[in-house]
């Protein structure tokens, strides 16, 4: 009997220790399980918590939030849940109880970011940017990597001010960005923002004397505001803060042609048209400028050649057109015509103007041959432009091809519409064409009204 009892007794004693070795070991395994940001009160709490998990993970986005009911029963105050709530709502587009949830999980742990980051989320995806600012700029607080979205709100709500202190706060900080910088422009660009722009820029050159963007942003806007004298100080400033600077040889470039300076301004123009950081617009307006000033000072006009140059592989033909009209001007007809065939070539089916240009070139130049063909080809092209009908005509007068002549000058003067001058001119090309062909009375007849429409003309004159 004493055997037996000791036996039940000690049963009982190694029962007792393997129910307490397993419940630490129960406890252990719940701590390593639980995520961070819950502590569950009981199984109860877990259970749901996980269940939500779980529902959300298989897209069951109602179900998991029935869940996370559940667990706010049970603890009302606890952010996470309410967190996983705004998660589950956003997915469900609801984003009314999304914000509300990740709301109120901020309001219980304010230091939390990614509650208020769930806050943001659904203010952008909402397109609320007036109440993205607010939370972003608590988010600022937390983490001020959301410097940057915080710019992008002010831009998108058209805070320019704020968005370029931004800016300038990121560059300095950060490390500039190219979105930074096309940003910067764009709010320069704005006609009631230049004032405080300039205040702003004077500041930033004050600041970061070696920051070349602030002093090329500050001679565009003094520029677009007739300010040249302005301009050049700050160019000038420029190069004494940059030798090297490329930019600065815009505004000196300038300046160097309103004193009449030719020399440093083709030295300028050279730096300007060489370098790969100045856009092409600005070298385009450069070597028109430059091309206006050889008009009065054509001493300078060997350096034209040197400056054409850089454009030899520029796709834009504004340039060759330009060029091919300075030296149409000056009766160069064979170096117009040079440019003329460069534009064409690159757009032979857009430029028209370029095409009668060209056109009068080969005429001046004898070039009866090209003429024809050119205006062949280009009344396929434009067969109701009368212009290319009077280029044929006239070329093959001069090849003694009258008939030719004469039947597309029949044909292109009903095309010819309210431009007496070009009426005019049909009427002598006929007129010349029925002479070779020995039609005399025809020649009289146009020749005639030529000179009828050009005694009306001069009587409309007076």
């Amino acid at each position: 009997m004493g055997f037996v009892f000791r036996l039940k007794q000690m049963k009982k004693t190694v029962s007792f220790f393997l129910f307490l070795v397993l419940l630490c070991k129960a406890n252990l395994l719940l701590a390593q399980a639980e995520p961070e940001s819950i502590v569950p009160d009981d199984d109860k709490f877990q259970e749901y918590f996980y269940e939500s998990l779980k529902q959300k993970g298989i897209e069951n986005y109602d179900k998991a939030i029935i869940e996370l009911e559940n667990c706010l029963r049970l603890k009302p105050n606890n952010a996470a849940v309410y967190a996983e709530m705004g998660k589950n709502y956003f997915a469900l587009k609801k984003y009314d109880q999304s914000y509300s949830s990740f709301e109120k999980a901020a309001q219980i742990d304010p230091k939390n970011k990614w509650y208020w980051a769930g806050m943001y989320e659904v203010n952008y995806k909402t397109k609320n940017y007036s109440q993205a600012i607010i939370t972003v700029s608590k988010l600022v607080d937390l983490d001020p990597k959301y410097k940057e979205d915080l710019m992008e709100l002010y831009m998108n709500t058209q805070q320019f001010e704020k968005a370029l202190v931004l800016i300038n706060d990121l560059n300095e900080n950060v490390g500039k960005s190219e979105r930074r910088d096309a940003y910067k422009t764009q709010i320069l660009l704005q006609g009631n923002f230049q004032n405080t722009a300039i205040d702003n820029l004077l500041d930033q050159i004050s600041k970061n004397p070696k920051e070349e963007s602030n002093y090329i942003a500050l001679i565009s806007l003094y520029s677009d505001k007739n300010e040249s004298q302005k301009a050049i100080e700050i160019t000038k400033k420029l190069e004494i803060e940059i030798p090297t600077s490329e930019w600065a040889q815009v505004g000196l470039f300038k300046y160097y042609l309103d004193k009449n300076n030719g020399q440093k301004a083709i030295n300028a123009m050279n730096i300007i048209l060489a370098s790969s950081k100045i856009d092409a617009k600005i070298k385009h307006q450069v070597l028109n400028e430059f091309l206006l000033f050889i008009n009065n000072n054509p001493q300078y006009a060997p350096d034209l050649e040197k400056a054409i140059s850089y454009f030899d592989k520029d796709a834009d033909v504004i340039v060759a057109k330009e060029v091919g009209k300075y030296y149409q001007n000056k009766k160069q007809w064979d170096k117009a015509i040079r440019y003329y065939e460069q534009v064409v070539k690159s757009s032979p089916n857009e430029d028209m103007e370029t095409n009668l240009l060209l056109l009068q070139a080969y005429v001046e130049m004898k070039q009866f041959e090209l003429v024809a063909k050119k205006a062949s080809t280009l009344i396929e092209m434009y067969p109701s432009q009368p212009q290319f009908y009077y280029f044929f005509g006239l070329a093959n007068n001069q090849m003694k091809q009258f008939k030719k002549a004469k039947e597309m000058l029949e044909m292109g003067i009903d095309y010819v519409v309210g431009d007496v001058l070009m009426e005019i001119n049909f009427n002598i090309q006929l007129g010349e064409a029925h002479n070779g062909l020995g039609d005399f009375k025809k020649k009289e007849q146009y020749f005639a009204k030529a000179n009828q429409l050009i005694k009306d003309k001069k009587s409309i004159v007076k």
